[in-house]
């Protein structure tokens, strides 16, 4: 059984930074593609960043040139390095995996199988 638990929440100034980090156990599979998604309060949950199998990234417009998403495949981890960090970044962060394709992104929910319990991220001005 796949389990993700994420860690590296945290409350930050604006213009901060952080890594969140994913690991992923159980996983044993060859292919699959991870994405972080975030879901701040009151609203719905959105896709922030997405990296296929090989290393293929794909961004929400709002976080282009801020966050960086990588997974070490060795270790089953999917990291997410944000700098210059907003207050509208504040939000629950969670990620998700599904094994089923080999160079494939997304930023949809409902193509993720696997999801972890999120980890909160505050950025206060």
């Amino acid at each position: 059984q796949v389990q993700l638990v994420e860690s590296g929440g945290d409350s930050v100034q604006s213009g901060g930074s952080l890594t969140l980090s994913c690991a992923a156990s159980g996983w044993t599979y060859t292919t699959g593609y991870m994405g972080w998604f975030r879901q701040a309060s009151g609203k719905e949950r959105e896709g922030v960043a997405s990296i296929a199998t090989e290393g293929t990234t794909v961004y929400a417009d709002s976080v282009k040139g801020r966050f960086t998403i990588s997974r070490d495949n060795a270790k089953n981890i999917l990291y997410l390095q944000m700098n210059d960090l907003k207050p509208e970044d504040t939000a629950m962060y969670s990620c998700a995996a599904d094994p089923r394709y080999y160079g494939f992104t997304s930023l949809r929910e409902f193509e993720y199988k696997f999801w972890g319990q999120g980890t909160q991220v505050t950025v206060s001005s």
